[in-house]
C-alpha cells in the first residue's frame, strides 16, 4: 500500500529539484491561494447565474436526458441504474419520519408504474369482488 502514500514522488522530486528560499516559497504559496480563491469564487458565481437563468440540470439544458428521465424521482433512476424491476421505497425525512412508502414496478415496454400500498389494496379488493 505504499503507492498510495506518494513516497515515491516525493522521493522523486526531492532529487531532481534544489531547495528553494523559504521567503520564496511563502511568496509563490501566497499568489497560488489568491488564484485559488479568485477561480473558485468565479466558478460559484456561474453556478449559481446558471440556477438564476433556469439552466441548472446542465445534462437537460444540452439535451443528454430526455423528458421522461427529467421527470423521473430519483428511487426511479436508482432502480434502473440498477436494474431492478420490482423495487419497495421507504422516505424518510430529516427528522426520521417516515414520509412515505410505495413500491415501484417496471412494465414490459420499460415505463415504470408506482404502487402506493392503498392502490394495492383497493385493486386486490376489486379483484375479490369480481370473483
Amino acid at each position: 500500500m505504499s503507492f498510495f502514500q506518494f513516497r515515491w514522488l516525493r522521493r522523486f522530486v526531492r532529487r531532481r529539484t534544489k531547495p528553494i528560499p523559504y521567503d520564496t516559497a511563502d511568496l509563490w504559496k501566497r499568489r497560488l491561494s489568491i488564484g485559488y480563491a479568485l477561480i473558485a469564487w468565479n466558478a460559484f458565481g456561474y453556478i449559481c447565474y446558471l440556477f438564476y437563468t433556469g439552466r441548472g440540470d446542465w445534462a437537460k439544458t444540452y439535451g443528454l436526458k430526455t423528458e421522461m428521465e427529467s421527470k423521473m424521482t430519483p428511487a426511479m433512476q436508482f432502480s434502473n441504474l440498477l436494474k431492478i424491476d420490482n423495487a419497495r421505497v421507504i422516505r424518510f425525512s430529516s427528522t426520521l419520519e417516515k414520509r412515505a412508502d410505495y413500491e415501484l414496478r417496471k412494465e414490459i415496454d420499460g415505463s415504470i408504474t408506482t404502487i402506493t400500498p392503498g392502490d394495492q389494496y383497493e385493486s386486490n379488493k376489486e379483484k375479490q369482488n369480481q370473483s
